[in-house]
């Protein structure tokens, strides 16, 4: 899902001063009349991160999203910069979808290879320096499941650094992968290609390391589908649905996006602002060819009926304008 909104020229100009400017330790944006635009800048920096995030505290407000972007490493190294999005629960619902569904346009207009991560926060304590001790544990924890990950940041470095075909590349970035995927979760998809073993593949989000990580990978008739998809997370789930229909078999790919009410902000966020990006992985990298798009808030909603209304819609006869008999005639 993109908004289909680009940074304005005065968050550029910002920008480029927040990268030269050793003093200054952050800036903030906001989204004004279809464009990021610069909001305030946090300074002066000290040479402590963790003390300079009481800059932060008098911009964070309960029901107002920003996006805030700091530089957390040293200038010398070429990612030196965080992206955060901080989306609170109290935050009307329009902002909350349309700053999620933008955050990765604000990375990549700015430079994607000059961000070692982004993160997505829902309250002030996350963004203080407990919060980042915490965020980095996680992150610690999940390493093995994020190489992915480093790999694409050091092959987009190298990129800026090598300065040549990076239009053409970051081109392709935009209209294409937009979250990391594990080896696990792309050969899983890579399977449904073939004939023979399963046929249903369930991805879900890594909230810590904002990467696609394979859930299960199944062989499911049409009749347990809606038992085996999660009716507690979010998932995406790819289907290869083998029906007979009018006399002619197929195998379309069905992408089914589930979202059940008592999911956390935070999932809701994320797995709406990436579901184009998990259709692109399995289309661009699976070599998968997506028939369907199925949304819905609980897996009960899916049956075998309504997935084949959606696919053979029944089309309505009209019957022909009969012009009505003037009176006194037979």
């Amino acid at each position: 899902m993109q908004s289909g909104i680009s940074a304005s020229q005065e968050l550029h100009t910002a920008f480029n001063t927040l990268v030269s400017s050793e003093n200054q330790r952050g800036l903030l944006c906001t989204i004004t009349k279809e464009s990021l635009t610069p909001l305030a800048v946090l300074s002066p920096a000290t040479s402590s991160f963790s003390d300079d995030l009481s800059l932060l505290a008098p911009h964070l407000q309960p029901n107002v999203a920003l996006y805030i972007i700091l530089r957390r490493y040293s200038s010398s190294e070429s990612a030196p910069f965080v992206a955060v999005t901080y989306v609170p629960d109290s935050a009307p619902v329009r902002q909350k979808m349309l700053f999620a569904s933008t955050r990765l346009t604000l990375v990549r207009e700015l430079g994607i290879e000059r961000f070692r991560e982004t993160i997505f926060a829902t309250t002030k304590e996350e963004l203080t320096p407990q919060g980042f001790e915490k965020h980095d544990k996680h992150v610690t924890l999940e390493a093995p499941l994020t190489e992915e990950e480093q790999t694409l940041g050091d092959v987009k470095r190298k990129e800026a650094e090598e300065g040549r075909g990076m239009n053409e590349r970051r081109s392709h970035v935009s209209s294409g992968v937009s979250m990391p995927i594990t080896d696990e979760a792309l050969k899983a998809l890579k399977s449904l290609a073939g004939e023979g073993g399963s046929d249903l593949v369930q991805l879900k989000i890594n909230i810590a390391t904002e990467t696609m990580e394979l859930a299960s990978s199944t062989s499911t008739p049409i009749s347990s589908l809606s038992s085996t998809i999660s009716s507690t997370e979010p998932r995406y789930s790819f289907y290869r649905y083998t029906h007979t229909y009018n006399g002619t078999s197929s195998s379309p790919i069905l992408f089914i996006y589930t979202c059940p009410s008592g999911s956390k902000i935070k999932e809701r966020m994320l797995y709406a602002a990436s579901s184009r990006s998990a259709i692109q992985v399995a289309e661009a990298e699976a070599g998968l060819k997506v028939e369907k798009k199925i949304e819905a808030s609980s897996p009960d909603d899916i049956s075998e009926e309504s997935i084949d209304g959606d696919l053979h819609p029944k089309v309505e006869v009209k019957k022909a304008f009969e012009r009505p008999k003037r009176p006194g005639r037979k």
